[in-house]
């Protein structure tokens, strides 16, 4: 369902999904980019003016970081390993990063295609702390697409 006129999604309610399986309790993502080379066009005009045009390049592939609290969902840590261990057959995924509105519909997704884990990274871990823990997977994708 679209958001009426004027109205505008709030970023508290979105989701992950990497091939059809939901992962849940994510708590951040950020670096969702898509971004392309420019090509500078150097030359004289006719009359002998110099101009640059700048033109499209081709698609640049990205990062994305998800933060989520740390639990006994070993999802994350299966992923890294087959990466880690060169079995990108397996390693390499499609998924989308869904944006939700105020009644739970998704409103926007964000199309990854051949996504793998780049690194993984555990919050700090010190004594006498109340926070809570997090770990923060950096995915790198070769192309994204808006749906």
């Amino acid at each position: 369902m679209a958001l009426p006129d004027l109205d505008k999604a709030v970023g508290h309610s979105f989701g992950l999904e990497i091939d059809g399986v939901q992962i849940k309790q994510i708590s951040e993502v950020s670096g969702l980019k898509m971004e392309q080379d420019v090509i500078e066009l150097k030359q004289n005009t006719v009359d002998g003016k110099y101009v640059i045009k700048k033109l499209p390049g081709r698609p640049k592939a990205g990062e994305v970081t998800l933060t989520r609290g740390l639990t006994e969902d070993n999802s994350f840590e299966k992923w890294v390993k087959d990466a880690h261990f060169g079995k990108m057959t397996t390693a390499r995924k499609g998924g989308a990063i869904i944006v939700y509105d105020y009644e739970g519909a998704a409103i926007k997704r964000y199309k990854l295609t051949n996504a793998w884990p780049k690194s993984l990274e555990i919050g700090s871990l010190k004594a006498g702390d109340t926070s809570v823990l997090t770990e923060k997977l950096v995915i790198t994708y070769e192309q994204m697409e808006v749906e």
